[in-house]
């Protein structure tokens, strides 16, 4: 027994010092003889972003590639790159920034004041037109990801001259009856499948007016997960499926991978969050002048499928195409890049020759 709890506390102690002394530095692209990629560009940065000191990853085999700006949802998912690899950085130099009072761009000492959807549809804005002079474009691609599309959406009606397309994945309509969908989805699958206990606390639950009580919240996650409808099918925990994965990523430093979660803690009680329960997006934003692609897939109850499709059929835009993604739930760019780089290369980016 005490060797095998030898064996064990060296183990954590090794594991805990590779950790640390991971550098945080984005991992360089390199060839087949290990030499860096001619005009590749792999660097984590920070800029100034209407008076904010804000992060970003980027990252490209060829900077010369179209600019692809990435707005995350409830907390930055780039270290899922790591055991997910998008092979986005094939076709776009991608943007993957952390806006402000999330992942590395955190700061405990943000006002509150600073933090509103209309602050970030302004530095999603500023944002883009930096990238534009920085990288030599006309315009840039904008993808926004679950609750980074309530965002994007509204920063792509807002000023179309900046972008190319509008990508979403996984877009949010109306966000309280998505979550009502979602409750009567898994109280059905946990009463059918046995789950006494969950079909307890699920039962327990009291969603009325526009407010998701906090027995709801706590254990949403757990319900998603374990039903495959969470952040991807076959993600059933966030523990093994997020946490794990953010502290073994090399390219944040254990400083980083602490923001991280210490924003993450925050989001739930946020004011963008509140107003994404509140406001019905399908009846805000009716039209774009943007080409516009909705990426979603079917198991998909975190945002829901079918009011993402529903409000899809609506929308008016010169061009527009709804993806369904038949093996992935929330992060079909994550769980079927194969299928989604595909889409890119012969759809969005020939459209745009």
């Amino acid at each position: 027994m005490m060797i095998v709890l030898l064996i064990l506390l060296a183990l954590f102690i090794g594991f805990g010092i590779l950790i640390i002394c991971y550098s945080g530095n984005p991992k360089p692209f390199k060839d087949d003889k290990g030499s860096i990629i001619q005009g590749s560009i792999s660097e984590k940065i920070y800029i100034d972003i209407n008076g904010c000191r804000q992060g970003m990853i980027i990252k490209s085999k060829n900077r010369n590639n179209p600019v692809l700006l990435y707005l995350h949802g409830g907390m930055p998912d780039y270290f899922l790159t790591q055991n997910y690899p998008t092979g986005l950085e094939d076709y776009f130099t991608v943007v993957w920034w952390e806006q402000r009072a999330t992942g590395i761009s955190y700061d405990k000492n943000m006002p509150k004041e600073k933090l509103t959807t209309r602050q970030l549809v302004d530095d999603t804005k500023s944002l883009s037109k930096y990238l534009i002079k920085r990288f030599d474009k006309e315009k840039i691609y904008l993808m926004g990801h679950s609750g980074g599309t309530f965002i994007g959406i509204q920063a792509a009606a807002e000023a179309p001259e900046l972008y190319q397309a509008y990508i979403a994945v996984a877009q949010i309509t109306n966000q309280f009856q998505s979550e009502k969908l979602a409750y009567e989805y898994m109280l059905k699958k946990y009463v059918k499948t046995g789950n006494v206990r969950m079909s307890k606390k699920l039962r327990e639950v009291r969603i009325v007016a526009d407010t998701l009580p906090g027995s709801y919240l706590k254990i949403r996650d757990i319900a998603m997960h374990t039903l495959g409808i969470g952040t991807m099918r076959h993600m059933k925990s966030v523990v093994t499926g997020l946490f794990f994965p953010s502290i073994t990523f090399r390219e944040y430093t254990v400083t980083e991978k602490i923001k991280l979660w210490q924003a993450k803690a925050q989001s739930g009680v946020s004011v963008v969050w509140d107003d994404m329960l509140k406001t019905d997006i399908t009846t805000k934003i009716t039209e774009l002048m943007i080409p516009v692609y909705f990426f979603h897939g079917v198991y998909d109850y975190t945002v829901s499928y079918l009011l993402a499709k529903a409000y899809f059929d609506r929308i008016k835009a010169p061009e527009k195409h709804f993806i369904s993604f038949l093996e992935s739930a929330h992060s079909p760019v994550f769980e079927e890049p194969d299928k989604c780089c595909r889409y890119v290369r012969e759809s969005i980016l020939s459209n745009s020759k």
